[in-house]
């Protein structure tokens, strides 16, 4: 079912709950420029082995509103503090991809981990920043030629080969979100990390990485799994920045095995 979630006067968060009776619960934290629809093949498949999914849209993306502002990676992690609250989620895994993974790991450090018993990084941005000239040329893209840009990044995000209504699908779900919620949280990633926050991890954590990565090289997820004192890392030997689809079978198997 979905429904939406206040985090702040006039600002709404959509929440996809499937299987709100499920006996362990996963919210999954999607990844730039995209929402909660990105998930589907753990949606499609997790909820009949018995768990509670659920997938939230950062405000400015998918179904949630989309405010000009409020898109640092502290106000996306009190976003996620305020649905956690609103449907008292308590002893959870956190699932956070890419940007979805910095923004997991900002709410960790700032609310002390408040409610989660697990976190599953999936080819997360961090510790370091994004490249400032990667990061412009993505901005520029943006405010230019989004549905171009998008084009683009559909490429270079898979390593395995996908069909063109897949692509054509990836690219719809970007243009979901706004222009501007686009543009402002790539300014975050360029502009801030989440290097001094990782110490501050004390869950069990399981990094997933795709060894072909050309959004966030696999080096990084070497020196996050370093910096997280209790975390394994897991290399995805055919996927790119997307072994939730590349590898999903893989995928959801590690996911379940990992949550018991």
């Amino acid at each position: 079912m979905g429904y939406f979630v206040t985090v702040e006067p006039g600002v709404r968060i959509y929440v996809e709950d499937v299987n709100p009776e499920g006996n362990k619960t996963i919210l999954f934290i999607h990844g730039w420029p995209l929402n909660h629809k990105q998930f589907e093949y753990q949606f499609n498949v997790l909820p009949a082995m018995g768990y509670r999914c659920i997938g939230i849209d950062w405000r400015g993306f998918g179904n949630s509103d989309k405010p000009f502002t409020g898109y640092n990676f502290d106000r996306l992690a009190d976003d996620i503090h305020a649905v956690v609250e609103a449907l008292q989620l308590k002893d959870f895994t956190l699932a956070g991809h890419s940007t979805g993974g910095s923004i997991s790991i900002r709410y960790m450090a700032r609310y002390k981990g408040y409610g989660v018993s697990k976190l599953v990084l999936i080819d997360a941005q961090s510790p370091s920043s994004l490249q400032e000239e990667v990061a412009n040329t993505f901005i520029t893209e943006t405010l230019n030629d989004r549905p171009n840009m998008l084009r683009g990044l559909t490429d270079t995000f898979f390593f395995q080969y996908i069909t063109v209504p897949l692509s054509d699908w990836f690219s719809q779900l970007g243009l979901q979100a706004a222009g501007w919620s686009t543009a402002a949280v790539m300014m975050s990633l360029r502009d801030e990390n989440v290097y001094y926050d990782l110490g501050k991890i004390l869950v069990p954590t399981l990094i997933i990485h795709g060894i072909h990565d050309k959004v966030v090289p696999f080096k990084n997820a070497q020196e996050t799994n370093k910096l997280i004192r209790n975390s394994q890392l897991v290399p995805f030997q055919y996927s790119g920045h997307a072994p939730f689809y590349e590898e999903r079978d893989k995928f959801n198997k590690l996911l379940i095995q990992f949550i018991g």
